[in-house]
């Protein structure tokens, strides 16, 4: 249980550390610099995903509880993304441009941080407990890039830097709750851990190839974005393989 919290707050919290560059900050994020931040978290969800959680999910509970995790889990994100607004950046050589619903966006991006919390508590409650800090760790580097672009947004709609580091650390503050409510569900109701990794694994690969791809290539940086994500996919996998 302590794991958990810790694991969960630290990812959580990986927001707020993604939004703290912005009271350093004296100009913006190049599209450059956002799309390889970008394409390199998608390349560690990519190893996290297809070497820790299905992996996992298929050796205890076999292809059939895979196969419906997966699409539960594609399933629960295109429902979310079609009924929350989307982050809309608009590309541009001097910077990043958002939209002006601030609200809305930040109670979006809340929302998407929804099955992330999920995936961390569901990996604690399986039998291996490296499972757990290996989705934790990737969903935390995931979330500083996230953090920061936040940030950046509400300085756009003339938000203090300080409110708008607040603001952002805040909106990872609910995969805390929800990493801890998916490891209680699966914990005492065992069954659920296969469909549980496996639906975790199907949201992170629904926002790899339908968020994070599409979003590191609208710039024209594919090739960079490309190397990007292959790094990003090795170093995770270094780490697999090292703890």
């Amino acid at each position: 249980m302590t794991e958990v919290f810790i694991g969960s707050v630290l990812s959580a919290l990986s927001t707020g550390l993604g939004a703290l560059l912005i009271l350093f900050m004296k100009g913006s994020v190049t599209h450059r610099w956002r799309d390889t931040l970008l394409a390199f978290t998608a390349g560690i969800m990519m190893a996290a995903s297809t070497m820790g959680l299905i992996p996992e999910a298929l050796s205890i509970g076999g292809f059939i509880p895979l196969a419906t995790g997966i699409f539960l889990g594609v399933l629960a994100l295109t429902i979310l993304e079609e009924n929350i607004p989307h982050l809309d950046l608009q590309h541009s050589s001097k910077g990043i441009e958002f939209d002006e619903k601030a609200m809305l966006i930040i109670a979006a991006i809340t929302l998407n941080n929804i099955p992330e919390g999920l995936s961390v508590g569901v990996s604690y409650a399986s039998s291996s407990q490296d499972t757990g800090n290996l989705i934790a760790f990737a969903i935390g580097l995931q979330n500083a890039p996230e953090g920061l672009l936040v940030a950046l947004f509400l300085i756009n709609q003339k938000i203090s830097k300080l409110k708008a580091f607040i603001i952002a650390t805040l909106t990872g503050a609910i995969e805390i709750v929800m990493s801890l409510l998916g490891f209680y569900l699966t914990s005492y109701i065992e069954f659920l851990v296969p469909y549980g990794l496996a639906f975790a694994a199907g949201a992170m690969l629904f926002i790899i190839y339908k968020e994070l791809i599409p979003e590191s290539h609208g710039d024209g940086n594919e090739r960079t974005s490309t190397y990007s994500f292959i790094i990003g996919l090795l170093f995770m996998i270094f780490l697999i393989e090292i703890f």
